[in-house]
């Protein structure tokens, strides 16, 4: 039996940090349901400490997730007290082409990631970046 996933990130500033990627993937942030939130709120079965207004919204303040416009993958970013502090040890690798790489790599940094190296491995090569959190990635 096959499994579908998702993928977690650890996260400082989940919302922001689920608005740059989903701006780098051409995704889009999930929508949160305002309405059924401040009902839980309302009714006692959450508190305010458990929810946060971003860009005028009331969310949950755990995370915020990113999907995939056509066939609905998720990534979550979910709020952690810590900060990151050792190389991930799961990462990214986004697929942009070899004739982009260049492209993406200036849109990027021009956007808040960190440049960190590049790697070659036989016919294959990257560009290895880190989030406005430090997450690190792949530009193949």
């Amino acid at each position: 039996m096959a499994y579908d996933f998702q993928v977690t990130v650890d996260s400082s500033g989940p919302h922001d940090l689920a608005e740059w990627w989903a701006e780098t993937l051409g995704w889009r942030v999930e929508p949160t349901d305002a309405a059924f939130i401040r009902g839980l709120v309302d009714q006692g079965a959450v508190t305010e400490a458990e929810t946060i207004v971003h860009r005028g919204q009331l969310m949950w303040r755990a995370g915020a997730a990113i999907v995939h416009p056509d066939n609905g993958r998720r990534v979550l970013f979910q709020v952690v007290p810590e900060g990151k502090t050792v190389k991930n040890r799961v990462h990214l690798d986004v697929r942009v082409g070899a004739d982009r790489i260049e492209e993406e790599l200036a849109r990027l940094t021009e956007r808040g990631a960190t440049f960190l190296h590049r790697g070659e491995q036989g016919p294959y090569s990257w560009v290895t970046l880190a989030d406005p959190e430090g997450n690190e990635f792949c530009l193949t």
